[in-house]
């Protein structure tokens, strides 16, 4: 079994899940034996016990973690700040099964100009950015073809049309179980003329299996009596679901995992270790940890390591911002798709969480007041009357692929190196699924579904 390279020159590095939350009680030591789960352990007897480092520790990194310490190997799972700290704390909580349709649709280029510059439309940019955006933007428009729709689709359809039970089959035996509830999703419209301007989307969803229920008039009321009389058309989604703390939610993941015998090290991975081509460690923060795989999950992030690995990723941050109400005078029954603002409203604990909006800006540039300002008017004018105690406001950063597609699987060229990145609005929906996928991949086993639509390899050598 492989150890560490300098344990204790990486004492502050090495604190276990528990001691970073306050319940440990030091340093990191390797675990012994990591003993899989009885739920994937006939698929493993007869795979090589591997160490895997994964770079991440977003719901992909955390999920690839579970899946592959149930499959028999060793975890090593990295990040700078923790588990459930950056994007997959501050998403809308939903679980999207039916999130097959990208931004990028028909059409898209006609209505950017027009929406940046209205203070009333969900799409923002920072100006001085626009330069360095161009290149991407490019890429990402040229994209915004019915074929591609449907390419990109079809594609998604079988990494988020299960997530409520991928997400129930990976918190199985876990404290974070309690925080998956079934809902419907429900995407409400001003009325029939406004859902069929939706039309494509919708047609593209019925040919990729999906079904709905349509609630008109008096028949949304009965359903939801919260929402005013402005928003009198809604399509009732059901079989999907909600998490009702997103943060905590991967936070006791991470517990979970490391109750297998996974191991958190908090750092920066700067780089990959390879002999020839095949992959032998990580550095973080300038210490070597020995590994036989590593997986990249770092959302946005992973494009610097991304491209050390011979793969450049046309991704960018699509900031999303979300405005938490807390005790709310009103609660939605289920999630919410507010269509003319196109932005979510999910029930969680104790509070309203709003999320969405699009804004470009790069990752290091500060939160802007306006997408918060648009989400408060937004939800008051949806939800006329509604008061509440305090609020949270929050930015964090979508990974946009410039095709909408993420990218999973084994690098080209480099063995043992796989990525788990680029699921823009649906990480937390398609992170369970991605995670069991790579763990197959990484224990020799060939998934069920076609995976070349997601391949790192459309990407290498550029």
């Amino acid at each position: 079994m492989r150890h560490l390279k300098s344990t204790f020159r990486l004492r502050s590095l090495h604190v276990s899940f528990a001691a970073h939350f306050g319940r440990g009680k030091g340093i990191v030591k390797l675990p012994a034996l990591v003993q899989s789960s009885s739920l994937d352990r006939g698929n493993s007897l007869n795979a090589e016990r591997k160490t895997i480092a994964i770079v991440g520790a977003g719901i992909v990194g955390v999920s690839t973690a579970i899946w592959c310490l149930r499959d028999g190997h060793d975890v090593i799972l990295i990040d700078k700040k923790g588990p459930g700290e950056g994007t997959s704390h501050g998403n809308g909580g939903v679980l999207a099964a039916n999130g097959i349709i990208p931004v990028s649709v028909p059409g898209l280029w006609k209505k950017a100009p027009g929406m940046l510059f209205s203070p009333d439309q969900p799409l923002f940019l920072k100006w001085s950015y626009l330069p360095r955006l161009l290149p991407w933007l490019r890429q990402f428009l040229g994209h915004s073809t019915a074929e591609h729709v449907a390419y990109r689709a079809a594609a998604m359809a079988p990494i988020v049309g299960d997530s409520l039970a991928d997400h129930q089959a990976l918190a199985a035996g876990s404290g974070a179980e309690h925080w998956i509830k079934p809902a419907d999703y429900v995407f409400l419209y001003r009325d029939r003329a406004h859902f069929e301007s939706d039309a494509f989307g919708w047609k593209v969803r019925r040919e990729n299996g999906f079904n709905w229920e349509e609630l008109e008039g008096d028949a949304v009321k009965a359903y939801d009596p919260v929402f005013g009389p402005d928003l009198g058309f809604a399509v009732r989604c059901p079989d999907h679901g909600r998490i009702a703390d997103p943060g905590r939610y991967v936070k006791e993941l991470a517990a979970h995992a490391e109750s297998l015998g996974g191991r958190m090290v908090i750092g920066d991975v700067s780089d990959v270790r390879r002999d020839g081509d095949k992959v032998t460690g990580v550095i973080v923060d300038d210490e070597a940890i020995a590994c036989d795989a590593i997986v990249l999950a770092a959302g946005v992030w992973s494009k610097p390591l991304a491209q050390k690995l011979g793969v450049t990723v046309p991704i960018e941050s699509e900031r999303g911002y979300h405005l938490e109400l807390w005790e709310p005078s009103h609660m939605p029954r289920s999630p919410v798709m507010i269509a003319s603002g196109k932005f979510v409203a999910t029930p969680m604990e104790g509070r309203l969480r709003c999320a969405g909006v699009v804004e470009f800006g790069g990752l290091d540039a500060p939160a802007s007041k306006a997408p918060i300002q648009l989400l408060e008017q937004n939800i008051r004018a949806a939800i006329p009357g509604l008061t509440w105690k305090h609020t949270v406001e929050w930015m964090g950063h979508r990974p946009s692929v410039a095709d909408s597609l993420p990218l999973i699987g084994e690098v080209p060229g480099t063995k043992g190196a796989y990525f788990g990145f680029g699921h823009d609005h649906v990480g937390l929906t398609a992170g369970p699924k991605t995670g069991r996928l790579l763990s197959q991949l990484i224990s020799n086993r060939q998934p069920n579904i076609d995976l070349t639509p997601y391949s790192p390899a459309r990407y290498a050598g550029g």
